[in-house]
């Protein structure tokens, strides 16, 4: 686990192994790191070079071998710290690009829960009202809580509205209160018409999914994923039908 978090914050696998060990040893040469870390002795002295340049340790130098030690582990976060205030610097260099190459035309597929996340991104990034048909309060799924509270401050600051058609199952199982979160532009199908699969239309895009349940996103949910104008104010139209011939809240 620590290595692998270690890994995900930046740090070589090399150099994960090191650090935690010299975390473990206080202080040591290149000989006892080697054996401690399990990292042949040539491949130590490259990595703890890197190790020295990135703050992370620092060499005591002495007559006999030299050793390192590490800096407070404290430091790992004023690393990320840097790298988001580097990105940031580039971040609207590379929205622009983004955002100049973009087509008015284009389908991908996500897939699984980070998938969902990316379409929920995409809302953020149209900054358009939302239409649904066949909702399932899937954005209530528990595993997504955090990431929802965040979505849901973004999306009040640029103004989203959310129009839900939910299956009727939404309105037999939820508490009012909880439905409140997603707006008061409720209705519901009929019975007969409920599935395990919704549609989502905002500013040019029209999002598609099968693999969804009351509260709930399949880890293999599949999300279908088009951006076309025409095609996108032609489902709002059908979703104007559908929301005056469906059970008010």
């Amino acid at each position: 686990m620590l290595l692998q978090t270690l890994q995900n914050i930046g740090l070589s696998l090399n150099e994960a192994k090191i650090y935690e060990s010299l975390l473990a040893l206080k202080e040591a040469g290149v000989g006892t790191i080697s054996t401690h870390s399990k990292i042949h002795r040539r491949n130590v002295y490259d990595t703890v070079g890197r190790l020295v340049d990135k703050g992370l340790i620092f060499p005591i130098i002495s007559k006999g071998e030299n050793k390192y030690a590490p800096v407070d582990p404290g430091k790992l976060l004023e690393l990320l710290k840097e790298k988001e205030a580097e990105l940031r610097l580039i971040l609207p260099e590379l929205k622009r690009t983004f955002e100049e190459k973009e087509s008015p035309q284009e389908a991908c597929i996500y897939r699984g829960l980070e998938g969902f996340k990316n379409y929920m991104r995409d809302i953020l990034h149209e900054g358009k009202d939302v239409y649904f048909i066949g909702a399932k309060l899937g954005w209530l799924d528990p595993r997504i809580n955090t990431f929802l509270t965040k979505f849901l401050v973004e999306a009040k600051k640029k103004k989203i509205n959310f129009y839900h058609i939910f299956d009727i199952e939404v309105q037999e199982k939820t508490p009012p209160g909880e439905l409140v979160l997603m707006g008061n532009n409720n209705r519901f199908m009929p019975k007969e018409f409920s599935t395990i699969s919704a549609a989502d239309i905002f500013g040019d895009y029209v999002v598609t999914f099968t693999g969804l349940n009351y509260k709930s996103i399949s880890d293999d949910v599949t999300i279908f994923v088009l951006r076309d104008k025409k095609l996108a104010d032609s489902y709002r139209i059908w979703w104007k039908f559908m929301y005056k011939n469906c059970i008010k809240t």
